[in-house]
């Protein structure tokens, strides 16, 4: 197999399921699938809300990567993007703050998270596993 993807451009909206089926297409079964759901989901509510500020007039950027190995998605909003002090991993520091809990949840999902440097892009991604389709 070699590197495919696939490109997916949607209005900024809270109706994601759709999008995250479509998403998850390559995974047929198996334990990591709702952890995936949960990561996806967060990375696209984050993005709708904090980046595009709940504006159905900006849209979405998903590119889902396939590779022999990997499985990658990239979500850009069309926000200002998260400063690298804002892309922190750990869970607040009080159980009552407002914000944070997403991004701790978005690192527990994948493998592996990376942001552009302008923040406004964020990068999952989980090794592929022999269970799914290709």
């Amino acid at each position: 197999m070699l590197l495919r993807w696939t490109d997916f451009i949607t209005p900024s909206t809270l109706h994601l399921a759709p999008l995250v089926e479509l998403l998850l297409e390559p995974i047929q079964r198996g334990q990591q699938l709702a952890t995936l759901q949960l990561g996806l989901q967060e990375v696209l509510v984050n993005a709708v809300r904090h980046g595009n500020g709940n504006d159905p007039r900006k849209c979405l950027r998903v590119r889902r990567i396939l590779t022999p190995r990997w499985l990658v998605w990239q979500v850009q909003d069309e926000g200002r993007g998260l400063s690298p002090q804002q892309r922190c991993c750990a869970l607040p520091a009080q159980s009552e703050a407002p914000g944070g809990r997403g991004l701790f949840l978005i690192h527990h999902c994948f493998d592996d998270v990376r942001w552009s440097r302008r923040g406004n892009r964020v990068q999952v991604s989980v090794r592929r596993s022999r269970s799914w389709a290709t």
